[in-house]
């Protein structure tokens, strides 16, 4: 166990971050080799290994964080890494994106601050790598049914990972030319190197995953064919259809969705371009979206050689403590700075964000080009424009993070495969992943695509669950660990910790 009063003598340390005029000169991840083994296992000790570890509850994978805390504090690496992997297939992504609401969860949060869960989990993902703990797992007996996973994101990597591991022979078919869907071209390299997706999808080779690049499902490859050459389908194409901005000048040189633009870096990282066709260099920017995704082009712009960068959001700038209608331990909106927004601080002196703002229009230049962004501010509650308050910046790069509304419309998967929408616009789906539709039976849908727009835990914890869906749907019973239901919370921890590491 951790030391019973090591929460009550050890203050809360995180792992420090490369300094940010080192960083933003390279495209390396923010915390490279800045995990520091003994102020991890310091900060581990700081768990109570509290009765009801509500940091479970916090975790749509309901990771054994109090159990991994306690081999980290003792520096027991592999018995971390074996129980950390217990519940998630990909630790690696996650201690690098996940916004940790197991933290916010955290007992300690009731009157302190919590245990660094996040740094404690990536130091021992890649503290396992290091030590080689990380070998392929395949199964006892192949031959098992065949089974399509479409989409090579986190949902559908964790799926194929199950399946494969059950003894099913397992095809991933990605559109793209590279794996790892947004994991690979949505996410920065400063928060994520591509070289954990690479090292994940060779383990999974070896175990016997088949992978296609270059497979547009529904496209140059009709899926109905394909529904009919496998035993059961699963959907994890994600929720890729982009919010728009119609406001005037929406269609002027310069305007960019803000996915368009982060992959273009991330193919100049990958190789494909010399230079990125959008850049950044030598602009004004704004971010028009207060999200991640927003500060990821923060990030990346400020790499680039941006003159500026301005981020609007339209809700109001939250406090630093939880609201009332926000108790404990739920994931609270409160005041957040993100490593983009720390770069800009530390080069400009500012927060990058202007809150309560809205965009009226964007004004261009004789040649067709963006030159300024005219806002105004906005009630917090009805978002109405207040009178007085609009005034001009200026802008040279717009790029829109206003999130997703669901799977992409285009294409002729949803038509092919008879896939019904829900309210929100998502692939609709019983609470067993079943796609619902008249001529969809062995058709089912994880991830974004079914639950919207979401964290990346959600998507390994919905891959892991519907894996179990399928398999019992192809076999009658399942050994691997059914961790939610579609629209529940996870289950307790107890009522996994029998299915060992599934």
């Amino acid at each position: 166990m951790t030391d019973p009063s090591g929460f009550l003598r050890i203050p809360r340390r995180p792992v420090p971050a490369r300094p940010v005029e080192e960083r933003i000169g390279d495209w390396r991840e923010v915390h490279a080799g800045q995990a520091l083994l003994p102020l991890v296992s310091e900060q581990a000790d700081r768990c109570m290994d509290c009765g009801i570890p509500f940091c479970h509850t916090g975790c749509p994978l309901g990771n054994l964080i109090p159990e991994w805390n306690a081999y980290a504090a003792h520096g027991d690496w592999r018995a971390a890494y074996e129980r950390l992997h217990a519940t998630d297939n990909f630790p690696e992504f996650t201690g690098r994106l996940c916004p940790a609401p197991c933290e916010d969860a955290c007992v300690l949060t009731i009157n302190a601050e919590p245990v660094t869960i996040r740094n404690v989990e990536q130091t021992i993902a890649d503290e396992g790598l290091r030590r080689g703990y990380l070998t392929p797992r395949p199964p006892e007996r192949r031959g098992g049914k065949a089974v399509a996973v479409i989409g090579s994101g986190p949902a559908g990597l964790a799926a194929a990972q199950q399946l494969t591991r059950a003894g099913h022979r397992v095809t991933v078919h990605e559109r793209a030319d590279r794996l790892g869907g947004l994991l690979r071209y949505g996410i920065p390299a400063f928060k994520m190197e591509k070289a954990h997706i690479d090292r994940r999808v060779e383990q999974m080779r070896a175990e016997g995953t088949t992978f296609l690049t270059g497979a547009d499902i529904g496209g140059a490859v009709g899926a109905a064919g394909l529904r009919g050459r496998y035993d059961a389908v699963v959907v994890a194409v994600g929720a890729a259809e982009r919010r728009e901005l119609a406001v005037p000048g929406r269609a002027l040189r310069g305007i960019h969705q803000a996915m368009e633009y982060l992959t273009f870096a991330n193919r100049v990282r990958e190789g494909d371009y010399a230079v990125p066709p959008v850049t950044a260099e030598g602009r004004h920017v704004v971010v028009v979206g207060g999200g991640d995704t927003g500060s990821d082009c923060i990030g990346t712009a400020l790499r680039q050689g941006a003159l500026s960068v301005v981020q609007l959001d339209i809700n109001p700038e939250p406090g630093a403590d939880r609201a009332d209608s926000e108790p404990w331990p739920v994931y609270p909106k409160v005041y957040r700075i993100s490593h983009a927004h720390e770069e800009v601080r530390g080069r400009e002196g500012r927060d990058p964000r202007l809150f309560s703002r809205a965009t009226l229009r964007f004004e261009g230049d004789a040649w067709g080009w963006v030159r300024a962004l005219r806002l105004t501010a906005v009630e917090p509650t009805a978002r109405r424009p207040l009178a007085g308050t609009a005034h001009v910046i200026p802008a040279g790069l717009v790029l829109l993070a206003l999130g997703f509304c669901g799977p992409e419309r285009a294409g002729g998967l949803r038509e092919q495969l008879a896939l019904d929408l829900d309210d929100h616009g998502n692939f609709a789906r019983d609470s067993g992943f079943a796609a619902t539709g008249g001529r969809a039976p062995g058709v089912f849908v994880a991830g974004d695509a079914g639950r919207g727009q979401s964290l990346v835990v959600w998507a390994i914890a919905e891959g892991r669950a519907v894996a179990a869906a399928v398999d019992r749907h192809l076999t009658g019973s399942t050994a691997l660990p059914a961790v939610i239901c579609a629209h529940d919370r996870p289950m307790t921890a107890l009522g996994r910790l029998r299915y060992g590491d599934g």
